[in-house]
This record gives structure tokens, C-alpha cells and sequence, in this order.
């Protein structure tokens, strides 16, 4: 198909070109501000707010020459849909509306994403691949003929698309309404029998391992198979339940394989019934916003459309604030998976709950629990959260395969966990270390004289040098970002004056941001302490660290998000003539990179730590890289900045560390567990015979118990309170709770540990 070469904007009049100027004048305005680095992935929202650029503080970059601000952009679409005006209050589902909300979208993502993609047959490939992987991840519902047929309008998908054109969407939606029905329907008759669990057979669970189905009879196959495993999986569950209870009350019959195996299938049959009701709620224009997420998501894995009704599922994604158990969600391929644990949260307090884990249940209590698998996020949101004091029991699937139930009283955040905090370390050999905890970079951009990490941060180096410490580590492990002004401010308390991190806008030359204040509050030896999530602002510190060679990078390789989205609001952009139709919801796009000061992005590649140390998740691919259509990783030109010259040699430090953590039983354990969890998670073809399923599923839960607690309490090492935190942690109860759980967790952390004895090395 042709490139999109069409210009809306060349027959625009004196007094358009009047809107234009006015329009960019506002934007640049707009604009005249930095960057709040947001949280990881999907979540990384990134607004305007203030911070110092370059040698003083002065406006970030000017738009694109090639860039049409978003007001003319809305103006020129609307122009095309002169009869926009006169809908009287049309719904959602007004074919004119849709189509007007299809333009816009294209045309705000050729004008303002940071690298727009021609119109063309690729583009359209990768909208295709991304909507058929959203709406049948699994390849149950459509064969392969229902795929021919719509993969014949893939390359007219582009086409399509420029003329706010749903004809590749409503055709694949007519055959996939078809089979959704017939696929309860053969759900329903298969679930009347019961199913003979003694057959050799197996189920493949990745879709990207699995093919079309031929025709309607292996089409029943598949979904036989399906259920079988379903059936099997709850099994499983009763018959421990029953062996159990055989086990612990004297005289108690249990109840026979038939038995079991009938309610077992009837539980199912109840999932099966919620799960159909849960997808017909579900009304064409869902699916289309899927649709159009699919070409958003064409560009990059952090541009998303978002309708009015999910604005406020995007917030509680963005701050982290689930009320009911504190984690943040992300639904992905008809899976709930944790992306982030919220520090002082109910989850945080119960601590089995981890990121990266896939909810697939969700009990209220004692209640029957109802399978998430293939809910929409909003609905699996409402099953979790609940009044603080109410307990919901969450079906997980761990990394390694295993199934575990958690049991979590819900609560409201303990904002205090999300703040810096820091302690002074004793080791038994050695000086005095201070550590600082720091959950995120977060900032108040509502009040001048609120809460920022950098105030924190500057107050707890004071109270440290009080305390006469000779070193630091700071800990930005699971740090998923934060505030741009923030990180900047904080790495000039460790350094003088200089650039901090480049920011690049879509075809402009990068911006230096600066710390421009000469003050040093903490100048003794650094460790900065990362992991798989630490990502955006951390990421920016913990690069700034290195290239400046001002302290040591420890852990394993960053997120890898170097990528600056803006969230706008379609709303916003359209004049009052046009309230009629509003709400249209809003869009997240990315705007800009950030670099290092050396030239190198974090994009993809993330920060690697100068030492690094072996953790649960080394041999899994993790990260940026595995998000469909990353931005590529780049470099620009180095900025201009004084390296520090240390007093050790870190070859030396890194040669010693690695001898020593080579021959650490513990270390050996959390690499080998690594290799487990990896290999278990790569083996997607599971037995559907009884005996073999359960053996796999003893095998894999006694794996798991054997690296459950590998790292050992070092209580030789001495957790001290800071003296201005003693008065106040004694006359607090939850305070003094709270430092006790912190110092626990940080004895029997190895990786701390570690880092001692690396600081033990350059002191």
C-alpha cells in the first residue's frame, strides 16, 4: 500500500494559518517545562513540570519544524467531518464519531509521536499481528480459514486507517462474535462428560507455539483439551484438600475420584458460564478500542489510546494506588499479571505476592473463588480491592510454574513506606555504612513546599554525616522511576555542577539538563544497589553514577525504558463547537528519549551494573527488549563533564568479587534457581494424564521449597536507627514495627551483604 504522503494542512486559509500560530505559541508554553519520569512499562506516563536545563534553567525544546501542534491538527480533522457539529449527543457506537476518533488518532501520532511511522504496508502488518494476538492470543476461536479471510484485508489496513476506515476491524469482528458463541456452546457440551485422565496426552499453553485449528472438529479439540486441563488443574486442588483432611481428622472418608472429578468439572462449567457472561458484556466498541490500541501499539509498546471509561483505571495504574491490596495490575494477553508491589501496601506487609506473578483466581474470604483468565482489568480490579479489614485470597502462578494461594487482609498504603529512609550498617568488621532506601523519585508537583525525594534525600545525607558514616549504599532496587527534577537534584548531591542526563525530542538536537548548584552533601565512597525493575529515573542516576566514576553500580541489568511519553487529552484539543461528542477519551505517546551523558541510551540495554551479582531472574529475558516494536537503541553525542578519579581500582574490585561470590554457596543456589525458574518457564506443553500432572506439580512445589530461604539472618551485622529517627520510632508503634520488618529484611538480604564486603574493598 502507498505511504501516507497526504498533507491535510496545504489548503489551510489565512485565518487557519492565524489558529496555527496561536496553537504553537500555546504548545510552546505548554512545553516550557521538563520531564516527570514516570513508572515501569506500560505505566510510564511522563507530564510537564519544572527542573533545571543546560547551564541555567531555560525552556526545553522547541517543537519540530515538521510538527503541527495538536489544536491545528484536531481543527484539520474536524474540517473533514463537517457534520460533526450537528450530531445531536451521539453515543460511543456513532459510526461518524468513530470514524472521526480513528483520523485524530492517526493524525496525532504521524504529528507528535517521537518517531512516526510511514503509513504502509509494515505498519499494517504490525497491526494485524498485534490485534490478532489481543482478541485471540490463544488461537481458540478463530481456524484457519476464519484467519484467510481476515488476513485478506491486512494491507488494506493502512489504507483504512487514513480514512478513519473500521472495514479490516468489523469484518474480523463479525466472524469472532460468530465463534465466541459457538465456543461456549462446545464449552457447555463437552463439560456434560467426564473426562478420562488416564490418556497420554498433552496441551500446548503458548500461543505462539500453536497453529489455527484446520477446521470445526479440531476446532472441539482444542477447546477439549482446554477444559480437560482446567479440570485437571482443580482437580488436583480437591484431591489435596482430601488428602489432607484424611491426614488430620481421624476417621474422615474421602470422597472417590468420581466423585471428586464430577465437582471438579462442575466448578469449571461455573468459570466457564462467568467467563462467556464477562466477554457478551463486552460491546463492539471495546473491542474497537482494542483495535485501536493495536495501532497505537504499532508504534511502541508505551503509545495507548485510553476511552473516557478507563481514565481512571489509568490513574490508579499511574500512582499505584489499589486500595484494596496495593499492587499495580496489567492485563496482558488475557492475563492479571503484578507488575509492581506498593511499598508499605497490604501485599508489600503479607510479602508472597511478587512482581511478575499472574493472578488467575480471586476468593472474597472463604467464598468460592472466580477465575480472572481473560477478564478485563477493570472488572479483575473490582474483584481485588475492598474495604480495609476484608480478606481476599488470590490463585497466583508463580515464575517457576508452581500455584500458590495468598491470603491478603486488605488495607489502605502506608505512605511513610514509600518515602527515603536510612540506617546506619555495623558490620562486624569494618566502619560505619550508611544505607539509604529509596522507593521511587517521587515529587509534589501540586505544592512548591510538598513532600520531593530530593528534600528527603539532602536530609537524610545530613542526618548520615551526623552519624559519621564513611561510605554509602543506596538502594534503587525496584525503583521504578519517578520525577526528572528530582534525579537530576539528587545526583548534584554527590557531585559539584554538571549534565546529568540528555533528553531528545523528534528531530531536534539533544538537551543537556544540569545540576547547576556547587554544593556536595555526601562525598565519601558509593555503592548504587539495582535490579530488573529498577527503571527511567533510577536508571538515569544509576548511569550518571557510573559515567561520572562516582561510585559503583551493583546488582543486575536494569529495565532498559529510555522513553518520554505525554499524556493528552483529546478533549482538550477540540474547540467548544465540538462538545457534542466529546467525551473521546485521551492518548499516551511518546514524545522523547533520554541518553546518557556518555551518548549511550538506557533504551533496551538499561544500565549493566560495573559488578554483578547472581538473582532469581539472570537467565530470564526480561525487560524493554521483550516489549513488540521498542523503540531502537542510539546514541548521541557525549556531553561535556569531569570524571572523578577514585581512590581504588575497579578491575581489582571486580576480580575479587567475583572470586569470592563464585565460591558463595548461597550465590551458587540463587544461580542455580535461576537456571530452574528459567527452564520451567520455557516448558509450555503440559501432560494431560492425572498421575503425570501431579507428579510434575510435587516435583516443581519441592524445587520451590528448596530455594525458599536461602539467605541466611547475618546477625552479626548491626542495624542502627538513626538518632533523630529513635524518639520518634519509639513513640510511634507502627513506626518501631515498621524498622523492625526493615531490619530483618535487610540481614537476610545477600545482595546487601555483598555490597558490604564490596565497600569493605574501597573505603
Amino acid at each position: 500500500m502507498k505511504t501516507y504522503l497526504k498533507n491535510i494542512y496545504s489548503t489551510a486559509d489565512k485565518s487557519e494559518n492565524a489558529l496555527f500560530q496561536r496553537a504553537k505559541k500555546n504548545i510552546n508554553n505548554k512545553i516550557k517545562s521538563s520531564i516527570r519520569f514516570g513508572y515501569l512499562s506500560g505505566f510510564a506516563l511522563l507530564v510537564l513540570s519544572s527542573c533545571n536545563q543546560n547551564q541555567n534553567t531555560a525552556d526545553a525544546q522547541e517543537l519540530d519544524s515538521s510538527q503541527i501542534p495538536m489544536e491545528m491538527v484536531a481543527q484539520n480533522v474536524a474540517l473533514q467531518y463537517p457534520s460533526m457539529t450537528n450530531l445531536d449527543n451521539p453515543d460511543e457506537d456513532n459510526e461518524e464519531k468513530n470514524r472521526f476518533l480513528l483520523t485524530l488518532l492517526v493524525q496525532a501520532l504521524t504529528q507528535q509521536h517521537y518517531q512516526p511511522l510511514a503509513l504502509d504496508d509494515d505498519f499494517a502488518a504490525k497491526t494485524f499481528d498485534l490485534f490478532l494476538k489481543r482478541i485471540d492470543n490463544n488461537k481458540r476461536y478463530f481456524t484457519q480459514e476464519d484467519f484467510k479471510k481476515i488476513e485478506a484485508q491486512k494491507n488494506l489496513i493502512d489504507d483504512q486507517a487514513m480514512q478513519g476506515d473500521y472495514a479490516f476491524f468489523n469484518a474480523a469482528y463479525e466472524i469472532f462474535e460468530k465463534r465466541l458463541k459457538e465456543s461456549e456452546e462446545i464449552s457447555t457440551e463437552i463439560l456434560k462428560n467426564p473426562f478420562d485422565f488416564s490418556k497420554n496426552e498433552t496441551i500446548e499453553l503458548d500461543g505462539d507455539k500453536s497453529e489455527y485449528a484446520k477446521n470445526k472438529k479440531a476446532q472441539k479439540e482444542v477447546w477439549r483439551k482446554l477444559l480437560k486441563y482446567q479440570v485437571m488443574v482443580r482437580l488436583d486442588n480437591l484431591l489435596q484438600a482430601e488428602e489432607k483432611k484424611e491426614k488430620d481428622e481421624k476417621g474422615y472418608k474421602a470422597k472417590s475420584l468420581t466423585e471428586l472429578e464430577k465437582d471438579a468439572r462442575e466448578a469449571i462449567q461455573k468459570n466457564q458460564n462467568e467467563f462467556f457472561k464477562r466477554m457478551y458484556r463486552l460491546k463492539k466498541k471495546d473491542w474497537r478500542n482494542l483495535y485501536l490500541n493495536s495501532i497505537t501499539s504499532a508504534y511502541d509498546p508505551h503509545t495507548e489510546y485510553y476511552p473516557p471509561k478507563d481514565k481512571e483505571n489509568f490513574d490508579i495504574q499511574f500512582s499505584g494506588q489499589f486500595e484494596g491490596i496495593g499492587a499495580t495490575l496489567q492485563e496482558r494477553e488475557g492475563q492479571i499479571k503484578v507488575m509492581n508491589i506498593v511499598p508499605g501496601s497490604a501485599s508489600w506487609k503479607q510479602g508472597d505476592l511478587k512482581e511478575g506473578d499472574i493472578i488467575q483466581k480471586v476468593a472474597q474470604g472463604d467464598e468460592e473463588p472466580v477465575s480472572i483468565i481473560d477478564m478485563p482489568l477493570d472488572d479483575a480490579v473490582q474483584l481485588i480491592r475492598g474495604k480495609k479489614g476484608s480478606e481476599v485470597r488470590l490463585t497466583v502462578k508463580k515464575v517457576d510454574g508452581t500455584t500458590k494461594i495468598i491470603p491478603i487482609i486488605r488495607d489502605v498504603v502506608v505512605l511513610a513506606e514509600t518515602y527515603a529512609k536510612s540506617v546506619v550498617l555495623e558490620p562486624q568488621k569494618g566502619t560505619k555504612i550508611g544505607y539509604i532506601k529509596l522507593p521511587s523519585f517521587y515529587s509534589n508537583f501540586q505544592d512548591k513546599n510538598g513532600r520531593t525525594s530530593s528534600k528527603d534525600m539532602k536530609e537524610e545525607l545530613i542526618k548520615l554525616n551526623d552519624e559519621n558514616v564513611e561510605s554509602l549504599i543506596l538502594d534503587l532496587r525496584n525503583n521504578g522511576g519517578g520525577s526528572l527534577g528530582d534525579v537530576i537534584d539528587i545526583v548534584g548531591l554527590f557531585i559539584e555542577t554538571g549534565p546529568v542526563v540528555q533528553v531528545k525530542a523528534r528531530g531536534s538536537l539533544p538537551q543537556v539538563y544540569s545540576d547547576t548548584d556547587k554544593e556536595v552533601v555526601f562525598d565519601k565512597p558509593l555503592i548504587v544497589l539495582v535490579n530488573e525493575f529498577s527503571a527511567s529515573a533510577s536508571e538515569i542516576f544509576a548511569a550518571a553514577v557510573q559515567d561520572y566514576n562516582r561510585g559503583i553500580v551493583v546488582g543486575s541489568p536494569t529495565f532498559g525504558k529510555g522513553s518520554v511519553q505525554n499524556f493528552l487529552d483529546l478533549d482538550r484539543v477540540l474547540g467548544k463547537e465540538y462538545d457534542n461528542i466529546k467525551p473521546l477519551g485521551a492518548l499516551k505517546l511518546t514524545i522523547q528519549k533520554y541518553y546518557r551523558i556518555n551518548g549511550g541510551a538506557t533504551q533496551l540495554k538499561g544500565v549493566v551494573p560495573d559488578i554483578t551479582l547472581p538473582d532469581m531472574y539472570s537467565y530470564i529475558d526480561f525487560g524493554e527488549e521483550q516489549e513488540p516494536y521498542a523503540l531502537k537503541w542510539d546514541e548521541v553525542k557525549k556531553a561535556k563533564y569531569q570524571e572523578w578519579t577514585p581512590k581504588y581500582k575497579l578491575d581489582k574490585v571486580q576480580k575479587e568479587t567475583d572470586k569470592r561470590v563464585s565460591k558463595d554457596d548461597i550465590f551458587s543456589s540463587i544461580d542455580e534457581n535461576a537456571k530452574r525458574l528459567n527452564k520451567r518457564r520455557n516448558e509450555t506443553l503440559y501432560s494431560l494424564n492425572l498421575d503425570e500432572y501431579r507428579a510434575l506439580q510435587r516435583t516443581l512445589e519441592e524445587e520451590s521449597k528448596k530455594y525458599e530461604n536461602l539467605a541466611k539472618s547475618d546477625e552479626t551485622l548491626k542495624i542502627i536507627a538513626l538518632k533523630k529517627d529513635l524518639a520518634e520510632n519509639k513513640a510511634d508503634t507502627v513506626k518501631q514495627a515498621s524498622f523492625e520488618k526493615f531490619e530483618k529484611e535487610l540481614k537476610k538480604d545477600i545482595h546487601l551483604q555483598e555490597a558490604i564486603r564490596i565497600m569493605s574493598q574501597v573505603q
